[in-house]
């Protein structure tokens, strides 16, 4: 009996300080799930309908569903959510989707156009922002990815990744994801 109390015991707390690391190791970043999106911002667009100016994608997207996506740096992981999402807007009409970097180097403006190109993007905008991103949106410096599914102004999910952690299962979740809002 003494055993079996000692075991659970040790399972609890055992549960207890994962749940506690796990804890630790989140990230929270820009708005969460039934929060509003707060409002405009004016990035610099890449590709979209107009490259090279800043214009508020909040505003052009309207009250429709969203996918906003805030990404520190153009790795193949980011790359292949931008691509994802891209896909599964072109399947939604009423989708919309933006990447917008933060970052305040200025050779990115001109890898980023690249990569539109090489992506052939149709309806996902690429857009670049300062390091610190929208001030009302609270992006963590911590966070290498927040994305933002949104639909009526308020957001439906939020996932966040620290460096490394965006891998294909998370892309594949968020693309399911982007593709319900519109239902």
């Amino acid at each position: 009996m003494k055993v079996r109390f000692l075991t659970a015991a040790a399972l609890t707390l055992c549960v207890a300080l994962g749940a506690l690391v796990a804890a630790e190791n989140a990230v929270t970043s820009g708005p969460q799930a039934g929060q509003k999106v707060p409002g405009p911002f004016e990035p610099l667009n890449i590709n979209g309908p107009t490259p090279g100016k800043k214009e508020c994608l909040f505003c052009r997207f309207g009250n429709g569903p969203v996918a906003m996506v805030f990404a520190r740096e153009a790795t193949p992981q980011v790359k292949s959510l931008i691509t994802k999402l891209d896909a599964v807007a072109a399947r939604h009409d009423e989708l919309n989707g933006c990447v917008v970097f933060l970052s305040d180097n200025a050779s990115l403006e001109k890898k980023l156009h690249a990569m539109t190109e090489e992506a052939g993007l149709k309806k996902v905008v690429v857009a670049l922002d300062g390091t610190a991103g929208p001030e009302a949106y609270r992006v963590a410096p911590t966070a290498d990815v927040t994305v933002l599914l949104y639909n009526e102004r308020t957001v439906t999910a939020n996932h966040t990744f620290k460096k490394g952690e965006l891998n294909d299962a998370a892309i594949e979740k968020i693309a399911a994801e982007a593709g319900k809002l519109t239902k």
